[in-house]
């Protein structure tokens, strides 16, 4: 198929197919960007997590540095929170202002999703408007007194390119609205690991500051040694 038969074809949808172009360029621009803005946040929080992992506890002042570190991401929220906190007199209240701090950082994870959402739904409706308006025009072939019936075959094939362009256009964007959710889901299993180690690690630095002594005993043991010498 030449130019002259896409733009002839384009023309009998009433311009849909051009509207198809414009739709799949929009979803593919949303999907790569937020693609590899999750990439890097999914990358930094694997990282932030190793390096809280050996830590067994953490003090208002790593808790200041490891934010302005992970400032740029939606974990910087959350150690931010945890470093403001007080830790000795409203302990109890850190749960509540860590969760907080992740029910704010969600609108920023998945943002502009509701244009993929929008696009996968709208792109089939607009490519059956296109083939029904294609279906008219070829139609139309049959008012001429010397036109024959089979010559409307051309303009039907031409009708049901919109539809079949909508349904590509849906199922592009459908393929990375479920890949980017995916991501989205597991950056919030990020902030909930992250939220869990800051409250135990908030904690056993709250108990050494009581009592020093506590601490070896609040600390993660490792695994004994069996009699082969395997933990």
């Amino acid at each position: 198929m030449n130019l002259d038969a896409i733009s002839h074809a384009a023309q009998s949808s009433g311009g849909i197919l051009y509207l198809m172009v414009v739709l799949l360029f929009i979803a593919l621009t949303v999907a790569l960007e937020r693609s590899f803005y999750l990439a890097g946040v999914t990358s930094g929080g694997k990282r932030l997590l190793g390096e809280l992992d050996p830590m067994p506890a953490v003090s208002e002042a790593q808790l200041n540095v490891m934010a302005n570190n992970y400032a740029k991401t939606p974990f910087g929220r959350i150690l931010n929170a945890a470093a403001l906190h007080e830790h000795e007199h409203a302990f109890d209240r850190l749960p509540d202002r860590l969760e907080e701090a992740m029910m704010r950082e969600a609108p920023h994870t998945d943002r502009l999703f509701w244009i993929l959402d929008t696009i996968i739904t709208l792109a089939p409706l607009l490519g059956l408007l296109g083939t029904i308006i294609g279906m008219f025009n070829a139609f139309q072939v049959l008012s001429g007194p010397n036109n024959a019936p089979t010559q409307i075959t051309g303009g039907v094939a031409e009708a049901l390119l919109a539809t079949a362009s909508g349904l590509f256009v849906a199922m592009v964007g459908l393929v990375f609205f479920n890949g980017l959710n995916n991501r989205v889901r597991h950056v919030f299993g990020q902030m909930e690991m992250l939220k869990t180690m800051l409250i135990n690690r908030v904690y056993v630095q709250r108990q050494s500051a009581q009592d020093p002594s506590k601490v070896r005993e609040l600390r993660p043991q490792p695994a004994p040694h069996n009699a082969n010498g395997v933990r």
